[in-house]
């Protein structure tokens, strides 16, 4: 059983579907750097995680933290002993991967983030580090996790460099590195796990 991803899903739906109908709770929820830099709204570098730009945005994202959050969550209670984990580092991934995007905005108020997509790159990683030959599924074609980590990152590199396409790539970014350095900080004995799985590249379907 894995409640608190489940929750979490439960809870990003129920709220995005209903910022979708109402705009004012979109515009109280989302991350504007001013609304936190002058008026210490700091609740917005955790809520902007919990809506969405439009329903294939929320549905992507859901998808891919059912599938893993759920795995890790698992982990993280067998490794700690506590529930608690599991949401601490889900909500540490949101305000840490937006930090970068906040920080370089801070004064620009033409700056609008949302979504969970770099706490979801956080769960993602978390899980790459614990198995890194799984098959995966991307836009439903089979890879194998370590790949897909390694073209993920360049290619989330190049388009922060290049903009132009609205999406944060920073976060994506930013939330990968806080999933894998959360890992290795709650039990550093993954990383000799990570560097065997490595080693021995047996492919394996995820589950």
């Amino acid at each position: 059983m894995t409640p608190v991803n489940l929750l979490l899903i439960a809870i990003t739906a129920i709220v995005s579907w209903m910022a979708f109908k109402n705009r004012a709770l979109a515009d109280r929820l989302i991350l504007w750097p001013p609304a936190v830099d002058r008026r210490r709204q700091y609740d917005r570098l955790v809520t902007y995680g919990f809506i969405h730009a439009d329903l294939g945005h929320l549905v992507f994202n859901m998808i891919t933290l059912f599938f893993f959050g759920g795995q890790i969550e698992r982990v993280m209670v067998q490794l700690t002993g506590s529930y608690l984990t599991y949401p601490a580092f889900y909500l540490g991934a949101l305000v840490v991967s937006i930090l970068p995007s906040y920080l370089k905005n801070q004064k620009n108020p033409n700056y609008l983030s949302l979504g969970a997509s770099g706490a979801v790159s956080a769960v993602l990683f978390a899980f790459i580090l614990i198995s890194p030959w799984s098959v995966i599924f991307v836009l439903f074609i089979p890879a194998p996790a370590i790949i897909y980590a390694v073209f993920y990152v360049g290619y989330s590199i190049w388009m922060d460099r290049r903009g132009g396409d609205r999406i944060n790539h920073s976060a994506h970014l930013a939330g990968a590195a806080f999933g894998v350095l959360f890992m290795l900080m709650m039990q550093p004995s993954i990383f000799n796990h990570f560097l065997r799985q490595l080693g021995n590249p047996t492919f394996r379907p995820l589950g």
